[in-house]
């Protein structure tokens, strides 16, 4: 099983100049290959000649580029072909993707042109990279040992290297992707009791179906006064100076703070998600779309819903989990969970409210987790759920679901799936 390790350098000031020379030289083959990439592809789009360029052929065109540009030659001659094979990778997925966008609606990019001024800049080493736990070193090749904080150890093969840099910090860090050895776990069965329902809002970042509420962080907003105070501070600087760059990079710090937080606790709540239940039952929700509400996109932004739904995907694969995805447009709120009556008069500001059918009093988040669990479990029961790796997207058929419940009040949708 493959497991990423990422850990901080610290670089001398050699060490930092060749990293930058690295990503640099990397930068300028990706950049100079995605030219020729599409500049082949306008002259042979309109006739039967193969219209791109591989990896294999790009890789050829090395040691040219070397002879016209000798600062490449300073550099590993690897993290450049893994250069040239990212952009492949990223050129292939786009035309592959764009076949099936159609169908599914779904935006596509084309890969861009890197620059200096991007977040992150990176390189990879696929070989010859070694670790010192003992003496806390890392051994890049053309680069050297460079002192590194390892606050965990591993066993296994190490496959690539990554070596990052932010660019408002000027942090240094490097991710090691490494084979333990292990198989991946067989997913395992699950029944309506090891089975939760999530249900995710701003109030509460995430209600479950047993009742537990778990609150919103807000990190953006709890920070809110000193990320304005250093947004102050730097506008009063005078543009070019050297004290408006130590503004900025102290306000860039407050921001990595900001996303740390965020990043720490959603990791905690996925992984406590994971371990506590044999199968999570989430929405697909449109988040790209609700962060147009001008009047929410702040705080949705700040949830980070879409990055918790990520963290849950991965982890249920690696435990041998099971993730369960109803439709976004499911009336998940609406719908009693007792006898299915469906409330088309509720509204977003009602958070408690009594189904005239059967007298049940609900809370709004509560219900609406409850519902998305038990449709779930409905539908798949229904659809022949078999394990799988991946997670399962659900079509839900709604109607039966809510006959289901009319017929029998209380009685859960499925007795045990898997």
């Amino acid at each position: 099983m493959l497991q990423a390790y990422k850990y901080r350098l610290y670089p001398n000031v050699k060490q930092q100049d060749d990293i930058e020379k690295h990503i640099g030289c990397c930068r300028f083959v990706y950049n100079t290959f995605l030219a020729k990439k599409i500049a082949h592809y306008k002259e042979f789009k309109d006739t039967n000649e193969k219209k791109s360029i591989s990896c294999y052929e790009l890789n050829n065109l090395l040691p040219g580029l070397k002879i016209e540009f000798p600062f490449l030659q300073e550099v590993n001659s690897q993290s450049l072909q893994m250069a040239s094979k990212n952009l492949d990778s990223a050129y292939t997925r786009f035309f592959r993707e764009l076949k099936k966008s159609s169908k599914k609606k779904r935006k596509v990019g084309f890969p861009r042109f890197k620059s200096k001024k991007n977040p992150v800049q990176s390189f990879q080493c696929p070989q010859f990279v070694r670790v010192n736990f003992a003496d806390g070193l890392v051994v890049l090749p053309k680069i050297g040992s460079i002192k590194c904080k390892f606050h965990r150890i591993f066993d296994g093969q190490i496959k690539t290297c990554t070596v990052s840099k932010t660019f408002s910090t000027g942090k240094y860090y490097v991710s090691i992707l490494v084979d333990d050895g292990t198989p991946m776990p067989e997913k395992q069965s699950f029944s309506v009791d090891s089975t939760i329902g999530i249900d995710l809002g701003l109030t509460h970042f995430l209600v479950l179906s047993n009742g537990e509420k778990v609150d919103n962080p807000r990190n953006l907003v709890m920070a809110s006064r000193k990320l304005r105070s250093s947004q102050k501070s730097v506008s009063r600087k005078v543009k070019g100076s050297s004290n408006r760059k130590k503004s900025i990079k102290k306000l860039a710090i407050c921001h990595e703070k900001v996303a740390n937080r965020r990043s720490d606790f959603l990791h905690k709540l996925s992984s406590k998600v994971v371990s506590e239940n044999q199968a999570i039952a989430i929405e697909d929700l449109n988040v790209s779309g609700m962060i147009k509400n001008y009047r929410l996109a702040k705080s949705i932004a700040d949830a980070s819903w879409s990055e918790f739904k990520t963290m849950l995907t991965y982890k249920s694969k690696k435990y041998g989990k099971t993730l369960l995805i109803i439709g976004r447009f499911e009336p998940s709120s609406k719908i009693c969970s007792v006898c299915g009556y469906r409330n088309d008069t509720l509204t977003l500001a009602d958070r408690e409210w009594v189904c005239p059918n059967c007298g049940t009093k609900h809370d709004r988040d509560v219900n609406a987790a409850i519902n998305i669990k038990q449709i779930a479990l409905f539908n798949a029961k229904k659809t022949g759920w078999e394990p799988s790796e991946e997670p399962v997207e659900i079509e839900s058929d709604l109607s039966s679901y809510l006959g289901k419940l009319r017929s029998v009040k209380q009685e859960a949708p499925c007795e045990s799936v898997g």
